[in-house]
C-alpha cells in the first residue's frame, strides 16, 4: 500500500499544479478557450509525453495520449475526464480523473506488459459548458455526436463557438474526423469524485456508478404587469415574481415528495428590478433529474401542469421551454462486474451508486460501454473551493483502477 500512497502523493501534486492555472488569481476558473485553458492543456500534454504516450490536441481542444497495442486487431479503451471547470471551482472535479488516469497508464508502461487493446487517455476540453452553455463539447466530438449547429452558439461577449475554436488554433472542418468510430471502441472508464455525501458519511473510499441520471433543463418565463408599488392595490396585481416564487416552492415540495427524483430552481432573474416596482417579467431555470425515464417524464408533465395552474390563478402569462434533455444512462454490466471484483479483491466495501450529476460518459454511452468509479470527497462538496480528497482515498482508487484494468486485460486475453 505504501507504493500506492507515493503514487497518490504524485497525483495530488499534479492536481495542485494544474489548479494553480486559473483565469483569476484569487480563485480557480478554467473555461473553454481561455488563456488558462490553453496553459492547462499544454501542461497535461507535457505530462502525457513524459510517460511516453503519442499525443495530440484535437479540433475541439481535447488533449489525447495514446498507448498503442501490438495486437493488429486491437480496439480502443478510453480512460478520461475533463480539464475545464466551473467559476470559483474546486480542483478535483475533472482533473483528478485525468491525472489518476495518467498515473494508471504510466504504471502499465513501466510494467512492460503488452495489452490486447489500445489505451487512449483523454482530457476533455469542455464538460461543464460554462462559456457557451453547452455541455460535453469534448466528449461529443470523440463520440461522433457533435451537433454542427452548436458552432453558432455565442458566449456572453458575443463570440461564436466557431471563432473560439479557431482562436485555440483548431479547424472545425476536422471535428468529424476526431471521433472514434463505434466499431473501434472497446469501452470507456472514468474516475470522478462522488459530488455527494454517501461515501463520506459511510467512510468508504470508492463506489461503483451503476447509472447516470437523465436530466431535463427548462427555461421558464412569467409575464405579468409591472406597476407602482405604492399605488396598485394588492388584490389587483399581476406580480410575476410572486407567481415565480409560488412555483419555486411547488418544485421543492414536489421533489421532496417523489422517490428517485430531484428538482431544482437554481437561477432567478427579475427583469428591470427595482424596490418600488411590482415585477412584471421574471425568468427562472428548472432542473429535473432521475435515472428512471418514466419518472422523469411524469415529473416534468406534473410540474408543467402546476406552472399552468399558477399562471391561470394569478393572471400571469407563463412559458415552458426545454433547453436540454439527456436520457438516463446505464453503465456496462460487464464493466460493473469487473469493477466490483476489483473493489472486493482489494478488500473494500462494495457500494453501488446512481450519479445525479452529468458526466462525459453520457455521450460516450451512445457508442461504447462505460464504467465509472466514484471517489469519496469531503462532505460530498463539489463545484466549490472546499472540494477535497484525502490521500488514502486517492491511493485506494488507484489500487482499484489498476486491478480493474488487469481484470479487463485478462478477460480480453481469454476471449482472443
Amino acid at each position: 500500500m505504501m507504493t500506492y500512497w507515493r503514487r497518490a502523493e504524485n497525483v495530488l501534486y499534479k492536481i495542485n499544479e494544474l489548479a494553480s492555472i486559473s483565469e483569476d488569481p484569487s480563485y480557480l476558473t478554467r473555461t473553454f478557450g481561455s488563456a488558462a485553458f490553453m496553459a492547462g492543456s499544454r501542461l497535461i500534454q507535457q505530462w502525457m509525453q513524459q510517460i511516453g504516450l503519442q499525443t495530440r490536441v484535437d479540433a475541439i481542444g481535447n488533449v489525447r495520449g495514446r498507448l498503442v497495442s501490438q495486437n493488429p486487431d486491437a480496439k480502443t479503451f478510453v480512460i478520461a475526464s475533463h480539464m475545464d471547470s466551473v467559476v470559483n471551482a474546486g480542483k478535483f472535479d475533472g482533473p483528478m480523473g485525468v491525472i489518476m488516469g495518467l498515473d494508471v497508464v504510466e504504471k502499465i508502461i513501466q510494467s512492460g506488459q503488452s495489452l490486447p487493446f489500445h489505451i487512449e487517455l483523454i482530457a476533455f476540453s469542455d464538460e461543464e459548458g460554462v462559456r457557451f452553455h453547452t455541455t460535453y463539447l469534448g466528449s461529443k466530438v470523440v463520440a461522433g455526436s457533435f451537433d454542427q449547429e452548436l458552432l453558432d452558439k455565442k458566449d456572453e461577449s458575443g463570440i461564436l463557438l466557431v471563432n473560439a475554436i479557431q482562436e485555440i488554433g483548431s479547424n472545425v472542418a476536422f471535428l468529424p474526423t476526431d471521433a472514434i468510430t463505434k466499431d473501434d471502441w472497446l469501452g470507456y472508464f472514468e474516475i470522478h469524485i462522488e459530488q455527494g455525501p454517501v461515501l463520506y458519511e459511510r467512510n468508504v473510499p470508492v463506489a461503483i456508478v451503476t447509472d447516470i441520471a437523465g436530466q431535463k433543463r427548462i427555461e421558464l418565463t412569467f409575464r405579468g404587469m409591472a406597476g407602482h408599488a405604492g399605488t396598485v392595490p394588492m388584490t389587483m396585481r399581476q406580480d410575476a415574481l410572486c407567481a415565480a416564487a409560488e412555483f419555486v416552492l411547488a418544485v421543492e415540495q414536489f421533489g421532496a415528495s417523489q422517490p428517485n427524483l430531484v428538482a431544482t430552481v437554481g437561477k432567478l432573474n427579475v427583469v428591470n428590478a427595482a424596490s418600488n416596482v411590482i415585477p412584471g417579467d421574471v425568468s427562472c431555470s428548472l432542473d429535473v433529474r432521475s435515472n428512471d425515464v418514466a419518472i422523469l417524464e411524469t415529473a416534468c408533465q406534473s410540474l408543467q401542469n402546476t406552472l399552468a395552474e399558477i399562471g391561470q390563478k394569478r393572471s400571469i402569462q407563463v412559458d415552458w421551454h426545454f433547453i436540454q434533455e439527456t436520457a438516463p444512462v446505464v453503465c456496462s454490466p460487464l464493466f460493473t462486474t469487473l469493477l466490483a471484483k476489483a473493489i472486493q479483491d482489494n478488500n473494500y466495501e462494495l457500494i453501488q451508486l446512481v450519479s445525479g450529476a452529468g458526466h462525459d460518459g453520457v455521450p460516450i454511452s451512445q457508442v461504447a460501454p462505460i464504467a465509472m468509479l466514484f471517489v469519496r470527497c469531503f462532505k460530498g462538496i463539489s463545484h466549490n473551493p472546499l472540494e477535497n480528497v484525502e490521500l488514502a482515498d486517492l491511493a485506494a482508487a488507484l489500487q482499484v483502477a489498476d486491478t480493474f484494468i488487469n481484470n479487463l486485460h485478462e478477460k480480453e486475453l481469454i476471449e482472443r
